[in-house]
């Protein structure tokens, strides 16, 4: 399983695990498709604030991520 940081900006995350754009994609986090969006507003955005401006849980964004090989911790 992947450690994730939840702590790190989308930016880093997807960097370091590309698979993520699309998984994030997937969950409606549409910004994360774009390669300029991803360099500006994910260098400072992590996935909780995500949630919470898009008003996601980020409990069930978590469960989806575990689902799909990654272990979340904060």
């Amino acid at each position: 399983m992947k450690e994730i940081d939840l702590s790190k900006s989308v930016y880093e995350l997807t960097e370091t695990y590309p698979e993520l754009i699309d998984i994030l994609k997937e969950m409606g986090f549409l910004g994360v498709g774009n390669p300029i969006a991803r360099k500006t507003l994910g260098r400072v955005t992590t996935i909780p604030q995500g949630c919470q401006k898009q008003g996601k849980d980020l409990a069930e964004v978590v469960k989806r991520l575990e689902e799909k090989g990654f272990k979340a911790r904060q």
